[in-house]
């Protein structure tokens, strides 16, 4: 079965949901329980069950999950520099 991972044209939800499946793979892969995942984050046995049923989570909840998981270097890649979109961006960014 070949899974899409590509974030182009998804939408915000669609987005979620793939996170959520991600992160719902890479527990079970390290044979991690939704149980031991809540306590080794701090994250609410509840919420972490929401977050893999539907995407929805705190930014804050996600990122405990994420260093629980032993995933914490992903997050400094988050956001990177990206290249500028416009021409305006690059010469504002001379100052």
């Amino acid at each position: 079965m070949n899974i899409e991972y590509s974030f182009l044209s998804k939408t915000p939800g669609e987005i979620q949901e793939m996170i959520a499946g991600r992160l719902r793979t890479i527990r079970r892969k390290r044979k991690i329980s939704q149980k031991k995942l809540s306590e080794l984050s701090g994250v609410s046995l509840g919420s972490v069950k929401r977050f893999e049923q539907s995407g929805e989570i705190s930014f804050l909840s996600l990122i405990k999950i994420a260093y629980a998981l032993g995933l914490d270097g992903e997050l400094e890649h988050l956001f990177e520099e990206t290249p500028p979109l416009s021409i305006e961006e690059i010469l504002c960014g001379q100052s």
